[in-house]
């Protein structure tokens, strides 16, 4: 049980850790996995806590003790799908989760599992395999993983919801532990050095030949990571292949120099309960001899783990769009991968220091924080004028250096306060509380203070985004119509969203113009491209097809004249659109194309077809295109759909399948007010996460209100 972790509070009971860890071990003993671990589900439902860890050290972990159920890795998927989750290999793990890979970048397998059963969700699971093991999970092993989950399910029901783990005894080492006698004496004839670590990577056993060969007493060694203890293994290198070994379980060597002319190489051989080592002189050819610039320094010692820890929350940090990404990023990640319960991120501007995000903190707390003069004597505005971090350990910590300026009774009991510096520059300040007192560890300093920098760059970049993003929003809802027109027999209803992706904008656009008493058109289009430059092209055509349409020209002849209008613009820019002229008292509807989706129509009855509406070119191919027209009726009560492609165009589904899908809605929700039946239609692209077009939408309804 060498990586166990125990709740501070007792609440799951010794027997129901117990019962746990046995699980986990049972589990990893089934189907032959030689690391796993168990999570629990916190009391707020958001965030997954490591409560068992078996086969590991907890430093491997550590950027994943606590993980937000929004975090892109395995356990957060399985307990929100609540399905399996597999990861076949170290290619799979780069494709779907890239942070994990950048912070592990070793061959093995994974699955994750959630732990829950029909009343509640407990946590989840996750085994390791070597990268030995197939690719794939077979039928035998998914079903043995299956039974394991919901037994330990059934164990954390039957036990209570416990408390919040914290990491408990360690087994410690016996400082003269040896293997038995006769083995010992056995390895002490051998003429290179043996020495054997325990899943920690702490010594319990080094061999006579092996300490001479190091040049320490085995007394020192025994019971240290050898990286602790011994100056020039304090190398990530060194720790790295250590690393490789115990998670690939697969053999790992490296060559080091021991000072001040001894080259010794070291192999290592892993199994699920530790490392045994081969330690041999090595030849070493004297051009390949790398010149050490500066000695290490023992007393801050490079960790490799940290330095995995801060690549995993920067690749996170990367993927931050917009200041809220950034605050859900470091709310969702950072803060529960260092155990704090509140953060907020402080931004200067206009000669104060103002709240842009935060998460944990109530509102009159915030306010407290918020709009803090610049030459206010609070932690917060000296970090960020100063640029020196700042970590109290406890509020009597704080109190001592801030006696007249205490941080806002937060009900937090420990703080960190990080610069946030970007481009050699302070411009704000993250703070990470603490509900209980907390020690912040030379390793643990070191990477927060590493993140403040990370986080500045990445929160600077996003207020750049939001920046360009509100102008470019705010330039394309200028060239869309502010309210369409109320016409007698008539009802209209339109909608538009934007592309998620990139902060340029869009060229879809549509309107409704009154022409006559009885007379109506209507326009939707798409301008090619996503910038300015496309824009400003969509609001040169709206401008000039109501020119043209207010003449009295027919579809085709409006349609025609915006072409050549167009093509004489020359703006290497080619737009679609449909234009609509409705005849209200005729009930009656003549339609030209210009290389767009086709229109849809509702019937009374609630039957959808596609009209078919022969496509001219797209606007700006050809000075002399045609556009014919084509006269429909329109009883009262049908419907006409005007659309852009990016409602039918999603990767992977067909269009004519996304078009047939439309048009089933259409029919189901047609008898729906109109403004209910636009938002229905368009729901399932709010639901998109990411949309690569911009979308619009028009509908238009005939009514009762012109007698014919």
């Amino acid at each position: 049980m060498a990586g166990r972790f125990l709740p501070p509070d007792g609440r799951l009971g010794g027997d129901g850790l117990d019962g746990l860890a046995g699980g986990l071990l049972s589990v990893l003993e089934d189907v032959g996995a030689h690391a796993g671990a168990i999570y629990r589900l916190a009391p707020d439902g958001q965030v997954l806590e490591m409560t068992v860890l078996e086969g590991l050290p907890r430093e491997f972990v550590r950027p994943w003790e606590r993980v937000s159920l929004t975090a892109p890795v395995p356990v957060a998927d399985a307990s929100r799908e609540g399905r399996l989750v597999w990861v076949g290999g170290e290619e799979d793990m780069v494709r779907r989760y890239p942070g994990i890979a950048l912070a592990l970048p070793y061959d093995f397998r994974l699955a994750a599992l959630p732990l829950a059963t029909t009343t509640a969700d407990y946590g989840v699971i996750f085994v390791m395999w070597p990268g030995s093991h197939p690719p794939r999970l077979s039928s035998g092993e998914r079903g043995r993983l299956t039974a394991a989950a919901a037994g330990l399910a059934r164990k954390l029901e039957e036990s209570g919801r416990p408390g919040p783990p914290d990491p408990g005894p360690r087994t410690p080492v016996p400082a003269g532990a040896v293997p038995p006698e006769g083995l010992g004496a056995m390895v002490a004839r051998l003429p290179e050095g043996i020495c054997a670590m325990d899943d920690h990577g702490r010594l319990t056993f080094i061999s006579p030949r092996g300490a001479a060969l190091i040049g320490e007493s085995p007394r020192r060694l025994i019971g240290a990571q050898p990286w602790t203890v011994l100056p020039w293994l304090n190398d990530p290198v060194y720790e790295d292949r250590y690393r490789a070994a115990m998670i690939t379980q697969q053999p790992a060597s490296f060559v080091a120099l021991c000072p001040p002319d001894r080259w010794l190489c070291f192999e290592l051989y892993p199994t699920v309960s530790g490392i045994t080592a081969r330690i041999t002189p090595a030849l070493v050819e004297p051009e390949n001899v790398p010149v050490l610039t500066s000695a290490v320094d023992p007393a801050m010692p490079t960790r490799v783990g940290a330095i995995y820890h801060v690549l995993h929350l920067a690749s996170a940090l990367t993927e931050a769009a917009c200041v809220q990404d950034v605050v859900d990023l470091v709310a969702g990640q950072i803060m529960p991968a260092f155990g704090g319960q509140a953060l907020a991120l402080l931004v200067a501007e206009d000669g104060r220091l103002g709240v842009v995000g935060h998460r944990g903190y109530p509102p009159h707390i915030i306010e407290q924080y918020d709009r803090l003069p610049l030459t206010s004597p609070t932690p917060s505005v000296r970090t960020m004028v100063t640029g020196v971090p700042s970590f109290f350990e406890s509020a009597e910590e704080l109190d001592q250096i801030y006696p007249l300026a205490v941080a806002p009774d937060d009900g937090m009991a420990a703080w960190a306060f990080m610069p946030l510096i970007a481009s050699g520059r302070p411009v704000g300040t993250c703070v990470l509380a603490f509900s209980r007192p907390h020690r912040f560890t030379v390793e643990e300093r070191a990477v927060l203070t590493s993140l403040g920098g990370l986080i500045a760059q990445a929160l600077e970049r996003a207020r750049l985004y939001d920046a360009k993003l509100e102008l470019a929003h705010g330039l394309q809802e200028s060239l869309l119509p502010r309210a369409l027109p109320r016409l007698p027999g008539l009802t209209a209803a339109a909608r538009y969203l934007p592309s998620t992706e990139g902060m340029d904008i869009g060229g879809d656009f549509y309107d409704v113009i009154r022409l006559t008493d009885d007379t109506v058109a209507a326009i939707i289009g798409d301008v090619q491209g996503h910038n300015v430059t496309a824009a400003a092209l969509m609001g040169q055509l709206r401008t000039a097809v109501r020119a043209y349409a207010t003449t009295g020209a027919d579809p085709g002849e409006v349609l025609a004249r915006t072409n050549r209008l167009l093509a004489d613009l020359d703006p290497d820019l080619f737009a679609t659109c449909v234009y609509v002229q409705l005849d209200l008292r005729r009930r009656r509807a003549c339609l030209a194309r210009a290389g767009h989706p086709q229109p849809l129509l509702r019937h009374p009855d609630g039957g959808v077809r596609v009209l078919d509406v022969p496509g001219g070119l797209l606007l700006g191919l050809d000075p002399e295109a045609d556009y014919p027209c084509v006269e429909i009726p329109l009883p009262v009560g049908s419907i006409l759909a005007l659309y852009t492609d990016g409602l039918i165009e999603t990767p992977g589904i067909d269009l004519d399948d996304a078009l047939a899908e439309l048009g089933v809605e259409l029919a189901r929700l047609g008898d729906q007010h109109l403004d209910e039946l636009a938002d229905a239609m368009i729901r399932h692209a709010r639901r998109t996460s990411r949309r690569g077009d911009d979308i619009a939408l028009l509908l238009l309804r005939l009514t009762a209100e012109l007698d014919p």
